[in-house]
This record gives structure tokens, sequence and C-alpha cells, in this order.
């Protein structure tokens, strides 16, 4: 666990000083998900946040898988799938701040999927769940962030 100054999505307020953090790269493999919400589980138990969990896994889950699927390259090696970038912040007592970054320019669409639809429900998951949530160009690809309150 690390204790780092988080960097604040433009519509969130700027951290200030230290705050409980956590911060992980993860290949883009398809058993990083499960990693991902491992890291979850365990930093939130650190934070004495359990009652967060279920929430702040499956956004976790859903901002990861969409990485794999929007972010890997089509023609990238068995050793070098690419990679995003995890990070949790705890700003203040029963808040999570969660982000997932990756190289992809790729839009954010939101889609209505068919009652059938096996996919295509991951960002109306985040949507229901987090406080707010948006999504930070940048010239590497975009990050996305979802803020979680324990009382929402």
């Amino acid at each position: 666990m690390t204790t780092t100054a988080s960097p604040a999505p433009p519509a969130l307020r700027p951290l200030t000083g230290s705050v409980p953090g956590y911060v992980q790269t993860l290949p883009l493999y398809p058993s990083s998900v499960a990693v991902a919400r491992l890291s979850v589980r365990t930093t939130l138990a650190c934070w004495g946040l359990e009652e967060m969990t279920d929430d702040v896994t499956l956004i976790v889950s859903e901002l990861v898988t969409n990485a794999l699927q929007y972010a890997r390259p089509a023609c990238a090696q068995p050793d070098d799938p690419g990679r995003c970038r995890l990070t949790l912040a705890n700003p203040e007592q029963g808040t999570v701040w969660v982000s997932v970054a990756d190289s992809s320019g790729r839009r954010v669409v939101c889609r209505e999927p068919t009652d059938d639809a096996e996919s295509g429900r991951g960002l109306a998951v985040v949507d229901a769940l987090a406080a707010r949530w948006l999504v930070q160009p940048s010239r590497t690809g975009k990050t996305v962030w979802a803020e979680l309150k324990a009382d929402a």
C-alpha cells in the first residue's frame, strides 16, 4: 500500500498533501481483471471501507475489462499485450476515487444494449453505482474516473 498524492480529475476538488492511495499497472490479459478485483478488496479492507467493496470491485472490473477490450492492440504480442493503470484513492472518509488509464484514444460510448445482449452494460453499471464519473483524454490515451461515496 502506498501513500501518494493522486491526480484529481478536473471536475473533482484537487487533493493536497498525502492521501491513502494504491496504484497498480496491469498487463492487458483477461486474468488482470481478477487481480484488480483482489487489489480492490485488499485496499478497501486496509482502509476500513469493506462496506464499499462490492460497488468498487464491480466498477473496477468493468473499467479494466473495457481497457482489455478496447486498449489492447489487435496485433499485441503475447509478451507485450499493452497495459492499463489502476489507481484507488481515499481522499476523505467514506469516499473512494477509482481510475483506470489506458492507451486507447477511442471515445467512450455508453450503450443501451438489448435485454438479451451479453455485453455493453459496463458504463451503465458505472453510471448507476458512482456518485459521478468522467473520462479524461490524454496525449497517450484516456483515464476513466469514478467517485464512490459510502452513503450513496
